[in-house]
């Protein structure tokens, strides 16, 4: 006598439904190089994302590693879009090295103030940065711009003469090109190494972010800061990343919930972003550091040598350099 067949198909269409909500669990690894759990606002985005996912009950885990724990802040780009890394919060410029368009995120003057970067978000410009980013394997699950300044143990840093002579750090090719123009010497590291940096003289000075100038706790070597006030010469997009292998491996709620968070990561950071700049003041004052703004005209005297420097040369050297820029300047 045949046994009925109809269990075995059951008990097939069972294990493979179980086999499927055991695939549908997800864990992504996030790494970033900024200081966890000491109010960094990036680390905050990341850790908000966490949450908001987990909330949303889709078999979606974001298992966040902060301070350069999993990966050095320089390779981080490189594991993303090799798969090796699921996300990242990364200060674009640092992939420059592959992706030469990335300059033009930290391209001096190219965004001046925090209402300015809102609307480059959703801009031409930014989509031709997306598409780079797309191209090389990764997406932008949230933007974020920075603000920023100068810091440095030797002199405040105002009009372009009170950089010469003095070892710098920016954060990239096109800040390097400028200060090198003005009389600086350039070292490059990440932001996470410049407080060693000027503790042992390596550097007098250095640019980065008012969220790193705090949580780095430059104000502890430094004699001077120039806050980015209303004339921010420097500004670096900082978005939250998302290797495409790593995308392709979610089902779409799963998708959907990650954009979400991401989504709210974005507006939570939007609220934040200028009270950086107030924080980042307040902390500096209060350890006994000189603050100062720069002037529309000391401005106006880095931007003509950016100009002739940084900005030839992008337009020069990267096959649609003179686009970009054009499509940044086109932004009211």
């Amino acid at each position: 006598m045949k046994r009925p067949l109809f269990p075995i198909a059951a008990a097939s269409l069972l294990a493979t439904a179980i086999a499927g909500t055991a695939a549908a669990d997800v864990t992504l690894r996030a790494s970033h190089q900024f200081p966890g759990g000491k109010g960094d606002v990036r680390d905050e985005m990341v850790q908000l994302m966490a949450k908001e996912v987990e909330k949303a009950d889709v078999g979606l885990t974001i298992q966040v590693y902060p301070g350069q724990s999993l990966f050095k802040a320089q390779e981080q780009w490189g594991a993303l879009v090799r798969g090796r890394l699921d996300m990242t919060a990364l200060p674009l410029d640092y992939a420059s090295g592959r992706h030469p368009e990335f300059s033009a995120t930290l391209m001096p003057g190219l965004v001046r103030n925090h209402e300015r970067a809102q609307r480059l978000n959703d801009s031409e410009f930014m989509d031709m940065i997306k598409k780079v980013i797309n191209d090389a394997g990764a997406r932008v699950l949230a933007d974020a711009w920075l603000a920023g300044g100068f810091a440095s143990d030797i002199r405040c840093v105002t009009s372009p003469d009170t950089v010469e002579g003095q070892t710098m750090r920016a954060a990239g090719p096109a800040f390097d090109e400028m200060l090198a123009t003005a009389g600086a010497s350039i070292a490059s590291m990440p932001s996470s190494e410049i407080y060693t940096a000027m503790q042992t003289g390596v550097l007098d000075g250095a640019n980065t972010s008012s969220g790193s100038f705090v949580s780095y706790r430059i104000y502890e070597v430094a004699t001077c800061l120039t806050a980015p006030g209303e004339n921010a010469l420097w500004f670096m997009y900082e978005p939250i990343l998302i290797s495409e292998q790593s995308w392709d491996k979610l089902n779409e709620a799963q998708q959907a919930a990650l954009m979400e968070a991401g989504q709210k990561a974005e507006d939570y950071f939007a609220k934040e972003a200028a009270g950086l700049d107030e924080k980042m003041v307040e902390v500096f004052k209060k350890n006994g550091v000189e603050v100062v703004s720069m002037s529309a005209e000391n401005y106006q005297a880095w931007l003509d040598i950016a100009k002739k420097s940084s900005y030839e040369t992008f337009i020069k050297n990267v096959p649609n350099g003179k686009a970009l820029i054009d499509a940044a300047l086109a932004v009211e």
